[in-house]
């Protein structure tokens, strides 16, 4: 990280990202983490860095994408072509289920994943940002008044899907990852200023998906038993929620902030929290998608 001097300013440099921050950036950050689950593939079993061709992907400037970067593609492609699709009003109440269906069209024989649960969510947050926010997440930003924690529980409290809590051995457990990553996507893109100015930034948690794990048991972070191995190996389901599932999660959220204390002994001087460690492991996993030793975890949920 201190080598590709990794900070804020990194988020940027992903050309499908946005180069110019505003309102409408917010809206745009806010449908993209709203819809910021389940890209695994059914067909792409060996999940390598050269995807299987029929996986669900979008063709966009010249270049496939698959995984969130086909989210990403969606939703610019649909802009260029003049559909609001950012627009709380629209994917809220106007857009048909047909519109959806041919924004998400495949440009490969896969469809879009768990679209009806995409469909379903936007509704349901187009409705909350309609009905309590004046018809955009800005003015959630605006309540929290430049604290991560306060619109962590605003985005929580109010928009179902976010909230992304189990039950774990009597214990209630929150991860959180989609309302996380939406505050530090916020941070990152704004860069720290602006609607991404959050005085308690550092109280947010790495995001713990499905991909972010499997690079932390590749660089000896985790460790699974063989019984989890093997299930992870003959790509088993894991009902979201399960222990296998809470698990994993929990400890990868735990094994970012150890390595966040480690770092910061090790490195005194350098600005480090666990959305950039996250970030970085994130990047690093697609860089060495070919050479992990151990599948994902399959969980179809709206939480990651």
């Amino acid at each position: 990280m201190k080598t590709k001097q990794y900070s804020t300013k990194t988020w940027n440099e992903h050309p499908l990202h946005p180069k110019v921050v505003d309102k409408n950036t917010v809206d745009w950050i806010f449908l993209i983490d709203l819809l910021n689950f389940s890209f695994w593939s059914d067909l792409d079993v060996a999940d390598r860095s050269t995807p299987h061709p029929d996986r669900y992907a979008i063709n966009y400037g010249g270049k496939k994408y698959t995984g969130y970067w086909s989210l990403c593609a969606v939703v610019n492609r649909a802009l260029d072509n003049q559909i609001p699709i950012t627009s709380p009003a629209f994917y809220g109440n106007k857009a048909t289920d047909e519109e959806f269906a041919d924004i998400f069209k495949s440009d490969t024989k896969e469809a879009a994943p768990m679209l009806n649960e995409r469909i379903r969510v936007m509704r349901e947050a187009g409705k909350v940002l309609s009905e309590k926010f004046n018809g955009s997440f800005v003015n959630c930003i605006l309540q929290a008044k430049h604290s991560a924690s306060r619109l962590l529980d605003i985005i929580v409290d109010n928009f179902p899907s976010f909230n992304d809590v189990h039950d774990f051995h009597g214990r209630k457990v929150y991860i959180l990852k989609r309302a996380q990553i939406l505050i530090a996507d916020l941070w990152a893109c704004f860069d720290g200023q602006g609607y991404g100015q959050f005085d308690d930034i550092d109280s947010i948690t790495m995001f713990a998906d499905y991909r972010v794990p499997q690079a932390l048991y590749q660089l000896g972070l985790l460790s699974y038993s063989p019984v989890l191995i093997d299930k992870l190996k003959n790509r088993e389901n894991f009902p979201s929620g399960c222990e296998d599932e809470v698990e994993i999660r929990g400890n990868s959220i735990w094994a970012v902030e150890l390595v966040r204390q480690r770092i910061s002994q090790l490195e005194p001087t350098l600005t480090i929290n666990a959305i950039l460690i996250d970030f970085y492991v994130w990047d690093m996993a697609k860089e060495i998608q070919d050479q992990m030793t151990v599948p994902t975890h399959c969980t179809r949920s709206c939480f990651y």
